[in-house]
């Protein structure tokens, strides 16, 4: 990036902020907080009122902000493409919203540049193959931008039973993978962060307490990984390497190419999370560890062996 960019970056970043230090500055444009602090003399002298708080860092001037910007073709493909994804992967409030957004991304892009945009977009289309979106998504939604506390009742695949456990939590963010959507939430029966599977939430309800978030809470980061302290490792064949690494599950954590076919590490909390997707691969996945897991194979494996002998009264 040239300095002229990060001029004008530097100031987008603190249009966006209300306040942001040196050193966070210098982090996003992998630079040094020299060169920061020469940027930011350079914005004061071009008229930039650029505001040092000591201890907070720098803001801008109350009341400034930059016209709006122009999109090249890429960067409104970029955003129309986003926008259109919301569109199709959130409730109808958001989906309305979503669609608004691309009618006036559109709107404010240059004539010539219109009929190129949507050439784009009839060339690159993200899709989601779940048509059917969870019924309790928006109420989720308004209960994580609210800080409300709320209670269900939830179905873990993981459970000893199919009865399902009443759960009260504090909702802190909602995410969508893999075509499934997620509640990243405290929760008090665990006394930590879980994530939940909206499909597998029902008898969900407000409570009358809100909640003060965790200041140190990131999205991008679960506090519930914390708690996987079980390794599995399973050797695959080569005949399937390939398929196992582009199945990118969840649990696993390393990945090793050896002369007998794909060494594989699992996290997990305990032995029998990984049981159904290891027995998916049959004869192609080998448990190396732990043994206790190897036995559940084992059993597993003759309880199927069962499920297919024929019944004694048809061989008579």
């Amino acid at each position: 990036m040239n300095r002229t960019d990060r001029l004008l970056a530097i100031v987008l970043e603190l249009q966006g902020r209300k306040n942001c230090r040196a050193e966070d500055l210098a982090a996003i444009f992998e630079t040094s907080k020299r060169t920061i602090y020469r940027d930011i003399q350079a914005l004061c002298e071009a008229g930039v009122p650029v505001v040092a708080i000591p201890g907070l860092g720098y803001k801008l001037s109350e009341g400034y902000f930059l016209p709006p910007l122009t999109f090249n073709a890429d960067e409104a493909v970029m955003l129309l493409l986003g926008t259109n994804y919301v569109a199709d992967n959130f409730d109808q409030e958001y989906q309305t919203a979503a669609l608004s957004a691309c009618r006036k991304i559109l709107g404010v892009l240059p004539e010539k540049l219109v009929t190129e945009v949507q050439q784009r977009q009839e060339r690159i289309k993200l899709i989601n193959m779940t048509d059917n979106q969870p019924a309790n998504l928006k109420v989720l939604r308004r209960a994580v931008i609210e800080n409300q506390v709320v209670t269900f009742e939830y179905h873990a695949r993981s459970g000893n039973s199919d009865e399902p456990l009443a759960r009260e939590v504090e909702p802190y963010a909602l995410i969508f993978i893999d075509g499934a959507w997620y509640l990243s939430a405290y929760c008090y029966l665990r006394r930590g962060m879980r994530r939940f599977r909206l499909e597998r939430i029902s008898q969900l309800k407000f409570t009358a307490k809100n909640f003060q978030r965790q200041p140190d809470f990131k999205l991008g980061e679960s506090s519930s990984n914390n708690d996987r302290a079980v390794t599995v490792k399973v050797l695959f064949s080569q005949l399937v390497a390939r398929w196992v690494r582009e199945s990118r599950y969840f649990f696993i954590s390393e990945e090793e190419e050896t002369d007998e076919g794909l060494r594989v590490t699992l996290t997990v909390r305990k032995e029998t999370d990984a049981l159904a997707w290891i027995l998916s691969w049959g004869k192609n996945a080998t448990v190396l560890e732990p043994e206790a897991l190897r036995q559940h194979i084992l059993e597993e494996s003759r309880q199927i062996q069962d499920n297919y002998k024929i019944p004694q009264t048809l061989l008579t």
